[in-house]
């Protein structure tokens, strides 16, 4: 396994790592279809080569993240992070972490931090409320802050200076944003506090309701590009770099 720093954006919150030779997949919705929402991007049949994953890491209990008909598409037998009090819907025989703010777990040369988040999360409407986390991701070289889906909070700023990649959520589904999530301009404001090295939009352009794009289909392009100009106003030293689903960047070390 490579050990150059590669980041492989595979759509909605899917974001593949290849870190210090170890393979980290983050909120994985693999299939075309969930529910009313269709794959509006290329396919993920070749996404992972031959390579198998080593850790996955699940942000909170919303279908589009923590998504369990994807977990046996996803190659090898990753070890499993996500929120505490979710490790009963995980697939028996996985070795499962559950994990609160601060909690951490190496994977091989990588270290995985737990952080907070701010997201309503009910997995189903009658469900009790259950939380969301970001996670930190460090190799030797290279800090990336996968933000999972939040709001601003407060300890955000504590990140200044911690981060070389942020992944901050710009969009979602559909035409609209509920409580709880960052649009292009929110989330430049995050960048702002976090001052990342590389900045790097996800959630976005991946799914959307069947054949509403055909009618509506600006929210499918249009929040990264308006999240880099917003960037450029309030944190011009930071790049930013907008990858289209299934694109890879070689990161700086």
């Amino acid at each position: 396994m490579s050990t150059r720093s590669l980041l492989t954006f595979l759509g909605h919150s899917a974001v593949l790592l290849d870190l210090a030779g170890v393979r980290l997949l983050t909120d994985p919705l693999l299939t075309d279809r969930l529910g009313i929402l269709h794959r509006h991007s290329r396919s993920l049949r070749d996404a992972f080569g031959d390579l198998g994953v080593d850790a996955v890491l699940i942000s909170h209990a919303h279908h589009d993240h923590l998504h369990l008909p994807s977990l046996p598409l996803v190659p090898g037998r990753p070890q499993i992070l996500l929120p505490r009090g979710l490790g009963a819907l995980m697939p028996s025989g996985r070795e499962i972490h559950e994990v609160d703010p601060g909690q951490g777990v190496s994977v091989g040369a990588v270290r995985v931090t737990a952080l907070a988040a701010r997201h309503q999360v009910r997995r189903h409407p009658f469900a009790p409320l259950s939380p969301a986390l970001g996670f930190l991701v460090a190799s030797e070289s290279t800090r990336i802050y996968f933000a999972g889906d939040t709001d601003l909070f407060p300890e955000m700023s504590d990140l200044a200076g911690k981060v070389d990649v942020a992944l901050l959520p710009v969009w979602g589904w559909g035409p609209r944003l509920g409580a709880g999530h960052l649009d292009p301009e929110r989330a430049a404001e995050a960048v702002r506090r976090i001052r990342p090295r590389v900045a790097i939009p996800i959630h976005w352009g991946t799914f959307y309701p069947w054949a509403l794009a055909r009618i509506w289909p600006r929210p499918l392009a249009h929040p990264p590009l308006e999240f880099a100009r917003q960037v450029g106003q309030r944190a011009p030293d930071v790049d930013v770099r907008v990858l289209a689903p299934g694109e890879a960047l070689e990161l700086p070390s």
